[in-house]
């Protein structure tokens, strides 16, 4: 069984990078989209503290970074 192209990236960016976006779902479905990346064990022990001692979740921390980090611009934070 051949794997080719499970993790290359379709030519057409936009629609790569807008696959997924649930713009098309209504608001009340609460979809969202995961995001995986790797991190060292060292990174993950920081993250999780870093969480705990905000009392927050470490995806609601990060959601808050992302949001400060990558505003945007005429777009819904839906």
């Amino acid at each position: 069984m051949s794997r080719a192209g499970f993790a290359t990236r379709p030519g057409a960016a936009e629609r790569w990078v807008k696959a997924g976006d649930g713009a098309a779902l209504p608001v009340t479905t609460g979809f969202t989209a995961r995001l995986t990346i790797d991190v060292t064990p060292a990174m993950r022990r920081h993250l999780k503290r870093a969480a705990l001692e905000q009392n927050v979740s470490v995806a609601d921390m990060l959601r808050a970074l992302f949001a400060r980090e990558f505003p945007l611009s005429g777009e819904s934070h839906e």
